[in-house]
């Protein structure tokens, strides 16, 4: 499986502001091929065409791969045994940055122009949300060190950032502006976490997993959405929760894809990730109607990622003891897997 990670010290820097999101022209699927480490680039049929070897720190494993809205840099966020540590790769180059050498680093998000990295770091010591600039600026966010979750919104350099002042307490969640410098508090629940909130394309809406706040690390938890302003919170369906998995809109903002838990009664699953039983699901946003978008038996599938035009959807996969990357035709249901095995973290970059 992808965990485990460390800092790399011989590694360097990396991030910006700018103009409002645009649809990409082309897109292309990477998938991080696990043995030997690289970032594979898939042409049109889902065959390799290019690969960027990854040099993976000895006692460090791979959590997960972030694509930004629009960019070729992609965040691969490392655990180590200090804890996490994320570095940059810009597919285009094939050059391989580490934002922060000082001290651990979590990833957060992207920037909506793909410039800005927001990073949590001294996650131990002394927590600071920071972002850094494409030209390496390092800029502490003047949000509580208590943030745990932060999502930009397309076509600006607004977010939401979510915070817990501890377990029992609940969470709140907010949206910035100016930076941070000015921010209002949408919701606040002191039953829940507001958990991997996400801007709707359009900006207008936000979705997010609801979890309960309670000792069990993996449970089943409640996919919901809301009105840019906290306004209008209404429940869609029920959704795994605790694994890190975000809803995932469609481009065009009329459904919502996530994951699924196939087995919320197994008591093993709440407390072992790998004893998830899991599938991807959509629910549509003006009727509310959810399907099964993938019945795969005995699988547990992670982090299904939309094609920029909405045609299909890639997701890791781990089936018998295999992990793979397959990838979903939507209108059809086609289901194929990528040549590359082991692999995962399949992400599409808008160039």
């Amino acid at each position: 499986m992808r965990r485990a990670a460390l800092l790399v010290p011989s590694l360097l820097i990396l991030a910006g502001c700018s103009p409002p999101f645009q649809p990409a022209a082309r897109s292309s699927l990477y998938v991080f091929r696990l043995e030997p480490p690289a970032l594979v680039e898939l042409d049109a049929n889902d065959q390799p065409e290019r690969e960027i070897p990854v040099t993976i720190p000895s006692g460090c494993g791979l959590n997960d791969v972030f694509a930004p809205l629009q960019g070729s840099r992609l965040a691969l966020e490392l655990s180590c045994p200090f804890g996490q540590a994320v570095l940059v790769l810009d597919a285009a180059s094939g050059m391989l940055k580490q934002p922060v050498t000082d001290s651990d680093s979590h990833f957060l998000a992207w920037s909506a122009d793909g410039l800005e990295l927001y990073l949590k770091v001294n996650s131990i010591s002394r927590p600071e949300i920071i972002r850094i600039g494409s030209d390496g600026t390092r800029t502490q966010l003047p949000i509580s060190e208590l943030t745990y979750d932060l999502a930009s919104r397309p076509g600006g350099g607004d977010f939401l950032f979510a915070l817990s002042r501890g377990m029992g307490l609940g969470s709140e969640l907010w949206s910035a502006q100016a930076a941070g410098r000015t921010t209002e508090r949408l919701a606040i629940d002191p039953r829940h976490y507001f958990s991997l909130a996400r801007w709707s394309p359009d900006g207008k809406q936000i979705a997010f997993i609801q979890i309960p706040d309670s000792p069990t690390p993996y449970t089943v938890g409640e996919l919901w959405v809301m009105r840019a302003d906290g306004t209008g919170q209404r429940l869609l369906a029920d959704a795994d929760a605790g694994h890190g998995f975000a809803p995932s809109w469609s481009p065009d903002g009329s459904q919502i894809a996530f994951i699924y838990r196939e087995n919320p009664t197994d008591a093993h699953a709440d407390q072992s990730a790998d004893a998830l039983i899991s599938n991807i699901h959509a629910v549509s946003l003006s009727d509310g109607k959810e399907r099964p978008l993938t019945t795969l038996n005995g699988a547990r599938i992670e982090s299904p990622d939309w094609q920029p035009d909405g045609s299909s959807l890639a997701f890791t996969a781990i089936l018998n003891d295999r992990m793979q990357v397959d990838v979903l035709d939507v209108g059809s249901g086609a289901l194929r897997s990528v040549s590359i095995e082991p692999a995962c973290c399949a992400v599409w970059v808008r160039k």
